[in-house]
């Protein structure tokens, strides 16, 4: 299994791409360690490398996503996540403790919290809702990021018509949170709730909008017709 590991890195390494890699801390305030790899390299990479390990355990291959995730860099995390989503009819009620780890050790910007709560954790989540008062926990959490998934980990279920209760009560504890990257994460569960819940989403905005931040309530009211943006807009 070394070896799958040492010539994926070897493979990011001989991808490198220089100029993208300066414009890629742009992106980020806190600090972060990548190769420099575009997304459609990487991409391309992950499905590779996940061929030559498809057959192994899945136990197994949780093992070599939690080496790429030792690495901190968005590349290997974004491949190991690529690689637990591709496992997602194979999850187990006991895979929630080895993801809420994963999300506590090793998530430290909020590309790697996206793309892992609203892939493959998402996924977890919307099949074992029982985990949902435990999620519900993060939002009283000092870690930033826990706080920012609480929210973001109940879009894939909103996106498919469910959670829209679970959003509500995440949001109404986040509403005044301190950190803009939690703001705008239950801003964007909001957003993403107005898909197929429009009116519900404006009555609980207009409801709530003299304690919202600016940014989380633009990110919430962003797909809603122009007539109900104008209304909550208003002061």
């Amino acid at each position: 299994m070394k070896t799958i590991l040492s010539n994926l890195r070897r493979d990011l390494k001989n991808n490198v791409d220089k100029k993208y890699l300066k414009t890629s801390f742009g992106f980020f305030k806190e600090e972060i360690k990548c190769f420099g790899v575009r997304s459609k390299i990487t991409d391309a990479l992950a499905k590779k490398y996940f061929l030559k390990i498809k057959d192994l355990s899945k136990k197994e291959i949780f093992v070599l996503c939690e080496d790429l995730l030792i690495s901190g860099t968005n590349e290997e995390e974004k491949i190991a996540f690529d690689w637990v989503y591709c496992l997602k009819k194979n999850f187990v009620p006991a895979d929630f403790l080895v993801f809420e780890k994963w999300l506590k050790r090793y998530i430290t910007n909020w590309g790697s919290c996206d793309d892992f709560c609203t892939h493959a954790f998402g996924e977890f989540i919307f099949n074992h809702p029982n985990f949902l008062p435990q999620v519900f926990k993060w939002t009283k959490s000092k870690n930033r990021w826990e706080r920012r998934a609480s929210a973001v980990v109940l879009i894939f279920g909103v996106r498919r018509g469910k959670f829209l209760s679970e959003i509500f009560k995440t949001s109404s504890v986040l509403i005044k949170d301190e950190d803009d990257l939690v703001r705008k994460a239950y801003g964007w569960a909001l957003k993403e709730a107005t898909k197929m819940f429009p009116k519900e989403i404006f009555a609980f905005v207009m409801k709530n909008k003299n304690q919202m931040p600016r940014v989380a309530l633009r990110y919430a009211i962003e797909k809603l017709p122009v007539e109900m943006k104008r209304e909550a807009m208003k002061k």
